[in-house]
């Protein structure tokens, strides 16, 4: 049974953190849940919800450290373009979600 109590906990969680999702295309991949993460920098954020599924940072990144050509990030609804300098700083409530791009022609 929920509380009130826990329900403006849940609240008060999801302000302070960034939420993380990965789609089901990469997720097929390998298992890695939503995640509930401490505001930072976006490099920071992708970083810390990829520790449960370490397998995953290299599909995303590549040797480089920027975002690979076949992965989309959306900060609250909106795409990131600039892939190499993720510096953008996200904070609690932020939303991110990392999709596999289509490409070809």
């Amino acid at each position: 049974m929920t509380t009130h109590a826990s329900l403006a906990e849940n609240a008060t969680t999801t302000r302070c953190t960034v939420s993380v999702e990965f789609a089901r295309s990469l997720r097929r991949h390998v298992d890695c849940p939503p995640q509930s993460v401490d505001p930072g920098s976006l490099r920071e954020v992708l970083l810390a919800a990829l520790e449960t599924a370490p397998a995953l940072v290299s599909y995303v990144f590549d040797d480089q450290q920027a975002i690979r050509k076949h992965v989309a990030v959306f900060v609250n609804d909106e795409m990131v373009q600039d892939r190499v300098r993720l510096d953008r700083r996200l904070e609690g409530g932020d939303r991110v979600l990392v999709i596999q791009a289509l490409t070809g022609g």
